[in-house]
């Protein structure tokens, strides 16, 4: 009896340190049939105060590596424009570069998985063998939600290829004056069309489930990435559009013209915002708590997490860096939770640790930061899939994806003059005549032709990083194999005259630029495209495709050309192009930017009293298709 006695003691004994230890085992945080506040809660339980500042830190991926995501607690990474595993990287090498940068941060007492992010503004820019969408200036043209539904889709599927699961788009500034160098990233100067587009968000997030809370982020699973709703506020209304500038306007006008669109993204479950490098009255956005937590955070319930711009906390000081400690006090203090800080990281952790031992930035603030990064990282499902995988890589500018871009293109396109008065119109073009010349610096460009957040940062010049079709390609495609194409980039006039042409194509613009480096006063076509305008369209008939990120003084050059198309930056598929200036499709686009006389005339929007445009907002010729 005694004996019997002691074994079931010992068998009691077992099963309790059994359960004890199967109890140590488990994490509530860890468990994904758990609330999602209680996972939050537990985890911000356990985190030490290192941990938590980790959290908040992203950093580029040049200075990063398994063993600095394991030793500071990494909570993100980036690639900035043109950061890449190598030349020409495969979706292979992008997936393994994330997957060891993750293995360090999973490596970490608490495995906190790390969020990758890179800008995927018009596609997945920066990668070799992307589809390149049109820039958001000529998606605008098209005021078609459910179009940019479908781009945000093919982006998160050719981002979630290369084992990235956060963009940073779209960006829904509402450019209020071309000569801003970042115009190009804006859908329109109004903020009704702007709002409509944000309908890429569900695209790239997938569509919100029907009970979800206001302001609570969504991201639905492996094939859907976070999205990046930027940047707030008031970017795209700084004085005579100098980038990163002051925005001088009162509350109002600040509430009708640049937050609708954030409350539009916020509805549908936008997972993070980037703050803007601009002020607004004088004062940074950066560092403005009443707008940033006040607004943002407490009135619109903003749930997901906001985070700086590269180096936005350097830029609250001019000379930026100036007083690093008092710009990590005033970015963090107004409610940034994520910081690009991107390289000098130690230096960041360091300053942000020292201010909340020493009770200058409460705790009570580092946990919101941390709570809502986690939130999004939860929601994402990052603690049950942080590894990528090569299921995707197919992806990666598939057949499916061109098509779409092309059909983008044909839709953005804006015809502005189609025959000289008192003629008959020239488009469409017949693809049947005995020789045509196709002329300028931008006919045979691939980078020219999708602008700056290409391959580069700055973007790049030729075809040899972009797999594509240019324009010259797209025209040799479509006309009939008897129609002789000649290519000439800066033909004489002498040489146009000579050759009989039955009619010529003319494609200038705009050279790659981004933010500053684009800034502009004169919004002047740089040469040689006025003098290929004037050489050629002085002599045949002429069709001139301009290659651009904005509006741009042609008022001296119209009456020269017998039709006039504004392309934008249509990307990658130059074919869409082809498509509508030989009638395969027609033209159905109209302006959604104010395209001004000159440039005295700036700022000038649809509404101003002022308003005298060369061609007015919401103009744009058509056509139908033919066959021809």
């Amino acid at each position: 009896m005694v004996r019997f006695s002691l074994a079931v003691m010992g068998f009691v004994v077992v099963l309790c340190l059994s359960a004890a230890v199967t109890e140590a085992d488990y994490v509530k945080y860890k468990d994904p049939k758990q609330p999602l506040r209680v996972r939050i809660n537990d985890l911000l339980s356990r985190m030490t105060l290192e941990e938590k500042i980790g959290q908040m830190t992203q950093i580029e991926r040049i200075v990063a590596s398994p063993d600095v995501m394991k030793n500071y607690f990494i909570g993100s990474v980036l690639s900035g424009g043109g950061s890449v595993p190598g030349p020409k990287a495969s979706a292979e090498a992008w997936v393994n570069m994330v997957n060891d940068l993750q293995k360090g941060a999973l490596s970490t007492r608490l495995g906190i998985p790390m969020i990758y992010g890179i800008d995927a503004v018009h596609g997945h820019n920066n990668v070799y063998n992307a589809t390149l969408f049109p820039h958001n200036v000529g998606l605008g043209v098209t005021r078609d939600p459910e179009l940019l539904r479908k781009i945000g889709e093919a982006t998160a599927l050719e981002v979630r290829a290369t084992g990235i699961p956060y963009a940073f788009a779209p960006c829904i500034a509402v450019c209020r004056d071309p000569r801003w160098g970042r115009c190009y990233e804006s859908y329109s100067e109004d903020h009704k069309i702007v709002q409509a587009l944000t309908e890429i968000i569900p695209g790239l997030q997938g569509d919100l489930p029907a009970n979800s809370r206001k302001g609570v982020p969504f991201v639905g699973g492996k094939t859907k990435v976070a999205a990046c709703a930027k940047h707030f506020v008031g970017d795209g209304g700084t004085t005579d559009g100098i980038n990163e500038n002051n925005t001088v306007i009162n509350m109002n006008g600040l509430l009708s013209i640049h937050m609708p669109a954030y409350l539009d993204s916020i509805k549908k479950g936008v997972a993070t915002v980037m703050i803007s490098y601009s002020s607004w009255n004088g004062v940074k956005m950066h560092a403005n708590r009443d707008l940033v937590t006040g607004f943002l955070k407490d009135k619109l319930k903003f749930r997901g997490f906001v985070i700086s711009d590269w180096q936005g906390l350097d830029r609250i000081t001019s000379p930026p860096h100036a007083n690093y400690s008092y710009s990590v006090q005033a970015g963090v203090l107004a409610g940034i939770d994520m910081l690009m800080i991107p390289m000098n990281y130690t230096e960041f952790i360091d300053d942000l640790t020292f201010q909340v031992k020493n009770n200058i930035i409460p705790m009570s603030r580092i946990d919101d930061a941390v709570k809502r990064i986690l939130r999004v990282k939860f929601v994402m499902g990052l603690f049950e899939n942080p590894m990528a995988d090569l299921s995707l890589t197919n992806q990666l500018g598939s057949k499916e994806h061109r098509k779409l871009a092309r059909d983008a293109v044909r839709r953005s396109l804006v015809l502005l003059k189609n025959g000289k008065p008192s003629a008959t119109p020239l488009l469409p073009l017949p693809k049947k005549v005995p020789k045509i010349l196709v002329a300028g610096t931008h006919a045979d460009n691939l980078g020219y032709q999708c602008g700056g957040w290409t391959i580069e940062w700055q973007g790049v010049s030729g075809n040899e990083f972009i797999v594509g079709t240019s324009i010259l390609t797209a025209v040799k495609n479509t006309v009939d194999p008897t129609t002789q194409v000649v290519y000439s980039e800066n033909p004489d006039a002498n040489f146009v005259k000579s050759n009989d042409f039955s009619f010529a194509i003319v494609v200038v613009g705009e050279t790659p630029y981004v933010e500053t480096f684009g800034d502009s006063m004169n919004l002047t076509i740089p040469e040689p495209g006025p003098s290929i305008i004037t050489n050629v369209c002085g002599v045949a008939k002429c069709v001139v495709v301009l290659i651009s990120g904005r509006p741009v003084v042609i008022e001296p050059f119209v009456d020269k050309m017998d039709a006039l198309v504004a392309a934008w930056l249509p990307g990658s598929e130059g074919q869409g192009v082809a498509d509508l200036l030989f009638g395969d499709y027609g033209f159905t686009g109209k302006l959604a930017r104010t395209w001004f006389k000159n440039v005295d005339q700036l700022p000038m929007n649809v509404g101003d009293p002022h308003y005298d445009p060369l061609f007015p907002f919401g103009f744009g010729l058509t056509t139908k298709p033919v066959n021809n």
